[in-house]
């Protein structure tokens, strides 16, 4: 009986514990408001998602599907354009012809103009491959193509040395912002940009940008692509 009792006793400890446990679990509560996303979490799934080991998404692939759209549309328009119609390919450059990635990442996606400007200015961004298939293809459709970039005009020179080393060659115009629009919204400059292609007789048949900004606008091309970049934004 008396050992029995110990049992009995040694089980009601134990349950009491448990039961404490328990209540201890249950009522640790965090308290939490409604907040942004966390940046560190972001820049670490923005890294992924360039190298391509991000579970929601690939870079490469989305940069691939999305040019492969805009060559499809792009033979489309030169297989049925009219006697004597003159087509045109409006191209941005950075992070749609070039990959600024390098400075990107070395900024931790912050922006120092200065610091930018100097990494610009070495011409040393590297190729986004499916922009450059595109510019080729254009040629060889006897396509117009014209490059509007946000870029300051004193970086013209680096500029195209840059576009040369990436392999593009014997493009048929390439706007930089003077500076007197240097000022000027990205919609309001690339549009009057375009404008200034649709005046020399061209059609707009293709537009390529990593910005919406880039795109947006009158006149606009018959078809536009947008190309993924979450890296930064661009109004």
């Amino acid at each position: 009986m008396k050992a029995h009792a110990r049992l009995i006793r040694l089980a009601l400890g134990a349950l009491l514990v448990f039961n404490l446990n328990a209540q201890s679990v249950q009522t640790h509560i965090v308290s939490q408001v409604a907040e942004p996303p966390n940046l560190g979490l972001l820049k670490t799934e923005l890294k992924a998602y360039h190298d391509c080991t991000y579970t929601c998404g690939c870079y490469t692939k989305a940069l691939d599907l999305q040019e492969q759209r805009a060559m499809a549309f792009l033979e489309r328009a030169a297989a049925h354009k009219k006697a004597g119609e003159k087509l045109a390919l409006v191209l941005d450059i950075d992070d749609t012809s070039l990959s600024t990635w390098p400075e990107i990442s070395a900024a931790d996606f912050g922006f120092v103009s200065k610091e930018w400007q100097t990494w610009a200015e070495s011409a040393s961004a590297p190729v986004i491959p499916g922009t450059l298939r595109l510019f080729k293809r254009a040629q060889e459709l006897s396509v117009a193509v014209f490059f509007i970039t946000g870029r300051a005009d004193t970086l013209r020179d680096a500029t195209e040395r840059n576009l040369h080393s990436a392999g593009y060659d014997k493009w048929d115009g390439l706007a930089l912002r003077t500076k007197d629009q240097l000022k000027e919204a990205t919609i309001a400059y690339k549009s009057a940009a375009r404008m200034q292609v649709v005046q020399q007789g061209y059609r707009i048949a293709l537009s390529v940008g990593d910005q919406f900004s880039d795109l947006r606008g009158k006149p606009a091309a018959d078809y536009s692509v947008k190309l993924p970049n979450p890296f930064y934004y661009i109004p």
